[in-house]
Order: C-alpha cells, then sequence, then structure tokens
C-alpha cells in the first residue's frame, strides 16, 4: 500500500464518518416533516366540520336579517301611515280647536274681568 492508497482510506473513512454524522439530523428532520404532515392532517379534519358549521349559521342568519328587513319595511309603512293620520286629524280638528279655546280663554277673561275691579294705576 502506498502513501495515496492509505490517505483515500484515511478519506473514505472521514468521508463515512461524516455521511453518519449528516444523516442523524436528516433522520430528524424526517420525523419532524412526519410530525408536521400529522398535524396539517389533523386540523384539515377538525377545519372541514367548523366551515360547514360555519356556513349553516351564514345561512341561518342571512335568513333571519331578510325577516328583520321586512318587519322593518312594515314598521316604516305604519309609521308613515300614523304620521299621514295625525296631520290629517290636525288639519281637520286643529283650527276649530284653537278657535274654541280662544274663544274660552277670551270668556273666562271677559267673566274674570267682571268679578275683579280693575287695577288702578298710580300716577306719578
Amino acid at each position: 500500500m502506498s502513501g495515496g492508497d492509505i490517505a483515500g482510506l484515511i478519506a473514505a473513512g472521514v468521508f463515512a464518518v461524516l455521511v453518519a454524522l449528516l444523516a442523524i439530523p436528516v433522520w430528524k428532520l424526517g420525523k419532524v416533516f412526519d410530525e408536521l404532515r400529522q398535524a396539517i392532517r389533523s386540523v384539515s379534519d377538525g377545519t372541514t366540520p367548523l366551515i360547514d358549521e360555519v356556513t349553516n349559521t351564514v345561512s341561518t342568519t342571512h335568513q333571519q336579517l331578510k325577516n328583520v328587513d321586512g318587519i322593518t319595511s312594515h314598521v316604516s309603512d305604519a309609521s308613515a301611515n300614523i304620521s299621514a293620520l295625525s296631520s290629517l286629524v290636525a288639519a281637520t280638528l286643529g283650527s276649530p280647536l284653537i278657535k274654541v279655546a280662544a274663544f274660552s280663554y277670551g270668556v273666562r277673561s271677559a267673566l274674570a274681568s267682571r268679578r275683579k275691579p280693575a287695577p288702578r294705576r298710580r300716577s306719578r
């Protein structure tokens, strides 16, 4: 054996040790990837039912919002009708009631002034 052969054997041994040392982290990295794959699979399996439930909830909420929209439109129509009715009552009865109130105030004032003598003014 020559010196080159011995150097080649030493280099091959060092290379084998280096490969063995590098194989351990690669093997551990493979285990990490396996665990990561399992975690992703479990998250995916758990997420699918949640997405179905969220879809059902959103659908139900949308239906309820349609119902509320119908109710608010009916309330809006009713309030417009009440406003029109109150305007009609005010226009129909408002002016005569004001005249009756003014007349009754005038009669009360006249009767009150008849009962009491008018206050005298002081001269300066």
